[in-house]
């Protein structure tokens, strides 16, 4: 111990400290650590925004039949790093399937045809895909009910006078589909790649057509109205027992990508009870957004010419 000590004495750093009225022993050396505060803003979910995965699309922007590579976020902000969404994390590692929604075809001629080369399951969508090809071009869509490797699938943007009978996985406007179709991955704007019923399982019904307009009755018994020009696929989006899959033990659920939440279990009781409400009205989807109002700038400034008073003066 004391040739430790005398060590210490002829370091520079040691003659300082024991040339102090409190001499402190050596293993009182207390470390402090300095908070660095962050300009970082808290990340608000919502808005359109994930938290689950980033997908690395090609820098060219050009569509890809690759798979794609993909970093998981688990719950976290991109930018910022912040937590954003408690409930995500961990998960297995699937490769990311370009899936090309928007189905154009000829507006007049002869209807676009393509073979469906191979139909696989796809661990970042609850529906299955299919792989399809027309020449030198190849796309992934999504899968229908009772689609098989082989099919033949046409696309076509004329509407004729009288309707056509399609077959599962044809793309056709709206306004050219007979009432009682079933439909799905419908345009939600002519010529814009948003598209509605997409999920596993689910599909819409033609329930009628007015002014241009086609009705579509969706899986939660809801009216909604489309242009007629909007395009969609007939059929069934595939994997309908999607809905029906019981993972049995929680590290089903961890593959899936889900955090464990609370582990308190609470029974329910029905104290609040159930509460029915009546169908909302019919919706129109189809259109652009409404342009903003302009605003108007209320100044002060004096008029150039004085305004004269009407009336009993004073």
């Amino acid at each position: 111990m004391n040739s430790l000590r005398e060590l210490f004495v002829n370091l520079s750093l040691g003659k300082q400290l024991l040339s102090t009225k409190n001499q402190l022993p050596i293993t009182s050396l207390e470390r402090f650590y300095k908070y660095k505060p962050h300009d970082k803003p808290t990340p608000k979910p919502g808005g359109g925004k994930q938290f689950r995965r980033l997908v690395h699309y090609p820098e060219n922007k050009k569509y890809t039949v690759k798979p794609l590579d993909v970093t998981h976020l688990a719950g976290r902000d991109p930018e910022t790093g912040r937590v954003a969404a408690k409930g995500i994390g961990g998960g297995v590692k699937h490769k990311f399937h370009w899936v090309k929604y928007d189905r154009d075809g000829p507006e007049e001629g002869p209807a676009q045809e393509e073979r469906v080369i191979d139909v696989m399951f796809d661990g970042h969508r609850s529906a299955n895909i299919a792989l399809v090809g027309n020449k030198d071009n190849l796309r992934y869509i999504i899968a229908t009910e009772n689609m098989k490797v082989g099919d033949i699938i046409k696309t076509s943007r004329a509407i004729p006078r009288n309707p056509v009978r399609a077959n599962e996985g044809d793309a056709y406007p709206l306004g050219a589909l007979p009432i009682g179709t079933k439909v799905h991955c419908i345009e939600q704007t002519p010529g814009f790649p948003y598209h509605k019923i997409r999920a596993a399982g689910t599909y819409g019904t033609i329930l009628r057509k007015f002014e241009g307009h086609v009705v579509i009755l969706d899986t939660r018994k809801h009216e909604l109205a489309f242009s007629e020009t909007c395009m969609a696929t007939v059929g069934r989006v595939s994997n309908i027992g999607h809905q029906d899959v019981k993972l049995g033990s929680h590290q089903k659920n961890r593959e899936l990508g889900n955090r464990p939440r609370s582990g308190l279990w609470q029974r329910k009781t029905g104290r609040f009870g159930r509460k029915i409400r009546p169908l909302p009205p019919m919706r129109f989807v189809s259109g652009l957004p409404a342009a903003a109002p302009e605003k108007l700038v209320l100044t002060m400034t004096p008029h150039p010419e004085p305004v004269p008073i009407y009336g009993n003066s004073f």
